[in-house]
């Protein structure tokens, strides 16, 4: 059993994460476990590998954890891809999701339905020691979807109620936790990290 560091503060990745992850032989921790937990580096990546790789480095060296951290966000393509990996402070630093939410309608006011065209894309990077040396790695994944005209849901956060799967016809808000991580661009990456560390960690366990 290696305890595993997920390193965030919000409390919705939290969960998601901790509950795909939770009956892998690891013990999953937040930062709040962190005696004296420094705050989350600024994420000057261009990307969202390296926005994420950025913070599995900043919190491996801090806490020596084998550290799991992700960066996600939303591409709308008649904004040009934005908000992209300005997406959590898109209205400003500390606005609120309902603010975030609302700018993104706002801009999109005069847009017609065809071209509200969207995707979430998640990078999340795993740093540490898993065999005897520091090991680093990147798994992703995407969804697409449109942008709705009025936030529709209760579920989820960010900007869910607003992001509309074509398949199902609900907003991410509007699913369930478990039909979100099945379709979601998190739940995507998740599952190609989960495998991953399934595969490590019983190859260590049977060596």
């Amino acid at each position: 059993m290696i305890e595993l560091l997920v390193a965030t503060t919000n409390k919705g990745k939290i969960a998601e994460l901790a509950g795909m992850l939770r009956d892998l032989p690891c013990q999953i921790i937040g930062l709040d476990s962190l005696p004296n937990s420094p705050p989350i580096p600024e994420e000057t990546g261009a990307t969202f590998a390296e926005n994420a790789l950025l913070k599995a480095e900043h919190y491996f060296n801090h806490a020596g954890l084998l550290t799991l951290a992700d960066d996600s966000g939303l591409e709308v393509d008649a904004l040009g891809g934005a908000p992209g990996i300005w997406s959590a402070r898109y209205a400003g630093a500390g606005a609120s999701d309902a603010e975030r939410v609302a700018r993104l309608l706002e801009e999109l006011r005069d847009v017609p339905d065809a071209a509200r065209t969207a995707r979430f894309r998640c990078s999340i990077a795993l740093v540490g020691v898993i065999t005897g040396a520091v090991e680093r790695h990147v798994f992703e994944g995407s969804c697409e979807g449109v942008i709705t005209r009025a936030p529709r849901g209760r579920q989820g956060f960010g900007y869910d109620p607003v992001f509309l799967d074509g398949e199902t016809g609900r907003t991410f808000a509007e699913l369930s936790p478990a039909e979100k991580s099945a379709r979601s661009h998190r739940g995507r990456a998740l599952g190609v990290t989960r495998s991953f560390l399934e595969r490590r960690l019983k190859r260590d366990d049977e060596g």
